[in-house]
This record gives C-alpha cells, sequence and structure tokens, in this order.
C-alpha cells in the first residue's frame, strides 16, 4: 500500500493530573471534534494530544485498508516517506513531536539537555533520562498562555532581593550582593545568577516552608486589606503556592520571566532554558525525546544539582523570549515558525472566508496536519479515498504529497503543520 501516502490519524491523549478538565480542555474538544464516537469524561484531565510516532503516545492510522496499524509502524515500512534529507539526517525516524497542551496548573520548573548532556545522563541514569536527545521545544498559544521563561534582567531580581525579604533570606546576604557588584559584566552576572539560583534551590524542605508560609501569609493579608501585591507577583505566588503548598518553584517567580502569549505568539525553548507551562492552551512542537530535568513545582524525579549545573544564566527581558514567525513570501495564508534547530518548523495556515478551494503546497519532509477550526473536504493523489476534515482532524502528508482542500465552513479554516525543513 505505498501508494497511500496521505491519511488520516487517531492521537493519543495524556490524562495528566495538571491538564484542563473536561470540555474545558482544548485537547477534549479537539479529540471529540475528530471523532464522534469519541467520549470525553467531565471530571477527567485532558492534559496532552499527541500526533506523531513516539512509542509512549504512537498516532493509530484510521483507515483498516492499511496493513499497518500506527504511524510508527508505517514510518518504519516505508521510510522514503519521511523525504530524502529528514530520512538519512534522523535515522528513518521522524524527528518531531506534534502536540496540543491544556495546562490547568503549573507544570514543573524544569530545563531540557543539548544532546552532550543528553547523552551522559542517559548513561549515568536510564531511569530518569530514556534516550539521548536534546528536546528543544516551541509552544504557539492557542489561548491567552502563560509560561515563565528564562532568567530576568538583574535589575528586576535586585529589586524582588529588595522587596521580599523571605527571598533574599533563601538567596543570602553575600550571594545578593556578588550579584548587585556585577551589574554590567555579563560573566560576572552569570556566575553570580548561578550562585543565587542555586543557593536558593538547595535549601533544605523546612527552611523553604518556613519562608513561604511567612510570605504567603503576608501576601494574603496585604490582598485582604485592599494592599496592591503586584509589586511582588503577589496573586501568582499565591495560585503556585495553593497548587504546590511548600514547593522551592514558588520562589522562582522572582528569578524567572512571567511571558503571557496571546493567541499566535510563540515562545522557543532551547537547551539549558528554564521554563515552566502556568495556564492555558497551546500548540507545542518538539525533538522527539523524553529527557526532562526538574527541580521544582512538580511531585515527579527532582534533579536539583543537575538543573542548576546545566542552566543558561543569560538575563533577558520577558519580551525577548517570544518568538517572531514570518509571513510566507509565496502563500499569504501561511505563518512560518522557523526555530533555530532543524528538527522541527511549524506552520500556522489561516484560509479566510472568501477562499474556498486552497492547496495545502508539498514540502520535502512528512507533515503532520491539524485543523483547529473550519470543515473542508480534502483531496489526493496519495490519499485511498476523499478525507473529511473538521475541528480537531489529524493528517499525516508524506513528503512532497499536496493536499487539495474543498472548504465548505462560511467562516474560513485554520490550521497547524508540522515539519522539517532541512
Amino acid at each position: 500500500m505505498e501508494e497511500v501516502r496521505v491519511f488520516s490519524l487517531t492521537c493519543a491523549v495524556q490524562n495528566y493530573a495538571w491538564g484542563k478538565v473536561g470540555l474545558d480542555s482544548e485537547v477534549a474538544k479537539l479529540v471529540i471534534g475528530g471523532d464522534a464516537l469519541a467520549v470525553v469524561e467531565a471530571d477527567k484531565p485532558y492534559a496532552e494530544l499527541w500526533m506523531g510516532a513516539h512509542p509512549k503516545g504512537d498516532a493509530q492510522i484510521k483507515d483498516n485498508r492499511i496493513a499497518q496499524t500506527t504511524l510508527g509502524q508505517w514510518i518504519a515500512h516505508f521510510p522514503a516517506c519521511l523525504g530524502s534529507k529528514v530520512k538519512d539526517t534522523f535515522q528513518g525516524q521522524l524527528p518531531f513531536l506534534f502536540k496540543v497542551l491544556s495546562v490547568n496548573t503549573a507544570l514543573s520548573i524544569q530545563a531540557h539537555p543539548n544532546k552532550e548532556l543528553a547523552t551522559r545522563l542517559h548513561t549515568q541514569f536510564p531511569e530518569h533520562y530514556p534516550d539521548t536527545n536534546h528536546k528543544p521545544e516551541m509552544a504557539i498559544a492557542l489561548t491567552r498562555f502563560e509560561g515563565l521563561c528564562g532568567f530576568r534582567p538583574v535589575e528586576e531580581i535586585l529589586e524582588f532581593l529588595e522587596k521580599v525579604p523571605e527571598f533574599h533570606t533563601l538567596v543570602g546576604h553575600g550571594a545578593a550582593q556578588e550579584l548587585r557588584a556585577s551589574v554590567g559584566d555579563a560573566d560576572r552576572t552569570s556566575q553570580a545568577l548561578k550562585r543565587c539560583f542555586t543557593r536558593m534551590m538547595d535549601w533544605e524542605k523546612k527552611v523553604v516552608v518556613e519562608n513561604l508560609n511567612e510570605l504567603v501569609k503576608r501576601v494574603t493579608e496585604d490582598a485582604a486589606a485592599g494592599k496592591d501585591t503586584s509589586g511582588i507577583n503577589g496573586d501568582l505566588l499565591l495560585r503556585l503556592h495553593s497548587q504546590y503548598p511548600g514547593d522551592i518553584g514558588c520562589f522562582s517567580i522572582y528569578f524567572l520571566n512571567h511571558v503571557v502569549l496571546n493567541p499566535g505568539q510563540a515562545m522557543f525553548l532551547g537547551a539549558n532554558e528554564p521554563h515552566a507551562y502556568l495556564y492555558g492552551d497551546c500548540i507545542e512542537c518538539m525533538a522527539c525525546s523524553d529527557n526532562t530535568v526538574r527541580a521544582g513545582l512538580t511531585p515527579k524525579y527532582i534533579d536539583v544539582n543537575t538543573l542548576c549545573e546545566m542552566l543558561n544564566y543569560s538575563p533577558a527581558p520577558a519580551s525577548s523570549k517570544i518568538f517572531p514567525c514570518l509571513q510566507d513570501p509565496s502563500d499569504p495564508c501561511v505563518s512560518i515558525y522557523n526555530p533555530p534547530v532543524p528538527d522541527f518548523t511549524v506552520m500556522r495556515i489561516q484560509i479566510p472566508a472568501s477562499v474556498k478551494q486552497y492547496n495545502i503546497a508539498p514540502v520535502d519532509s512528512a507533515s503532520i496536519l491539524l485543523v483547529i477550526e473550519g470543515e473542508a473536504t480534502g483531496t489526493s493523489p496519495a490519499a485511498l479515498s476523499d478525507l473529511t476534515l473538521t475541528r480537531g482532524s489529524v493528517l499525516f502528508v508524506s513528503a512532497n504529497e499536496s493536499v487539495s482542500l474543498h472548504i465548505t465552513s462560511q467562516s474560513g479554516m485554520t490550521l497547524f503543520r508540522a515539519c522539517c525543513l532541512l
């Protein structure tokens, strides 16, 4: 059946506890949009939709006329579908995992290793670091999306050290002084920031809990008295503390940028960039890896030493964390999110209501397409039959194949496409 090179997928859902519940979740809405028989449980979290061939969530091929039952099996049988460059560069594997995330409570303070560190961690601790790959990732907001990302400008951290005595206690007077003295010298600042962050992360739980409880009590009382606590991120502190009481990660809001993305805006998280997703729905694309080093806001395995050692201690403003998308010069409907890694590129395709016929252009890479809104009938010489596309439909498109859309919805169509443009 190699002549079939375009087909629909049923994708794996991950019900992690931090996900939005029931039909509050964009993941759940997409699942029932794409499959009329799907059932969404009202009290169950729907955290992630995995669109790809990762062994922990390999997509199912919908059409039972195709002999292989999963995308991973199909790619193993027909690796040419990846495109020759992708096949050779990534040893016959689909190099990316495409996701939708619906975040209700914060994910852990984390970073992902580069390939060199990933190889070392996997050799030493395979039970915690299951592969040797890096895991750069990009989040593109579908709704207003909040996260922590990268170290704040030093001036902001110094201001919090003055305004928040409990934070100052955990960082320590010496480390705080060193940070103040380093302003203007990038290398010294980086070293001083590392010392400050490591000191804070190294405290025993009892001391952290005492200081956090003190701070939470003060912020709660100030808020109740009508005082403005925004200058010390009071609302965010109370929210994180309610989700993870006594967790050192609550203090990370004084080190890391609080980034808010509007729909369509993106952030790119390269190796060693500290981050945590806080709330909202997003499209995510990443290299195919499971390597995550965590140090707070999580019940999972915590590896403080590795995290503090590996991080990129380069302070920068929150605005610098918003990753720009570019207009495709050959197609006004396409915006391209092209990160500085070879593993993946994401395209947003927005087809206006006035357009009823649209051609999804071929690229020299396998693609995964997700319909976010709108309806169409898709045709392709490489498909067994016409493809009915609705909100939540997911298509696999082999390299150098195109799909023609006959759009039936009145308000146009929005799709996201993940591929690998080498």
